[in-house]
């Protein structure tokens, strides 16, 4: 068993509390009171910065330029594509800027705060262990209901087409591969770092997403 399986593996109940959440399937369902997404989507959308210093430093500390470029390119994304969306929905939705501008919610800050630590550690196997739970979990819920109805409002169908797809899986992959590549040459000390880098992010992502149903 490769080394992002099994930490997967070892926090599964709260994985599997993650990619199955009712605001998941509410969302793909057209259910989701839009108050509860418009939540979301602010709060979300808080992360992109934290997110986007994440990533280019995880690019910084690349073994080489080929191990950089599928990181490099899913910035590009996060960055356009992504950001757009956000923006599309606060109008569709109603959203305000004073709305947008809210103060952080007490688990969003839990996360961004994570994010910070990963990306100061300068620890490679730290900063993918972040990584890889924030994209991988969103592929695996949102890859269950790419079966959408057709007038499913695009704040809802966009953010599944986001994480699912080709494309993402290959995001997904890339980033795994990285982490499984470099949890090889780790030392006992620094795979216990990772892993509760790892352990945190899944246990983020529940709170995140119970915060979100419950607003």
């Amino acid at each position: 068993m490769n080394a992002t399986e099994q930490l997967k593996n070892n926090d599964l109940q709260t994985w599997n509390a993650v990619i199955n959440h009712e605001f998941c399937a509410e969302l793909a369902a057209g259910t989701l009171p839009e108050s509860k997404m418009g939540w979301y989507l602010v709060q979300d959308y808080k992360f992109i910065d934290n997110f986007v210093r994440l990533l280019a430093t995880a690019i910084a500390h690349a073994p080489t330029i080929n191990d950089s470029v599928p990181a490099a390119q899913f910035l590009a994304l996060v960055t356009s594509t992504e950001n757009t969306y956000f923006q599309r929905s606060f109008v569709a939705l109603g959203i305000s800027k004073a709305r947008q501008d809210a103060p952080p919610a007490p688990e969003t800050s839990a996360f961004q705060d994570l994010m910070e630590e990963a990306r100061k550690s300068g620890r490679y196997e730290q900063m993918l262990a972040v990584l890889v739970v924030a994209e991988w979990t969103y592929l695996s819920w949102a890859e269950q209901y790419t079966q959408y109805s057709d007038d499913l409002p695009f704040w809802f169908s966009e953010w599944i087409d986001l994480h699912s797809g080709e494309g993402f899986e290959s995001v997904v992959s890339y980033l795994r591969e990285q982490l499984d590549k470099t949890w090889k040459t780790l030392a006992q000390d620094e795979k216990d770092a990772a892993s509760e880098m790892f352990k945190k992010a899944v246990q983020f992502e529940l709170d995140f997403f119970n915060a979100a149903y419950s607003a």
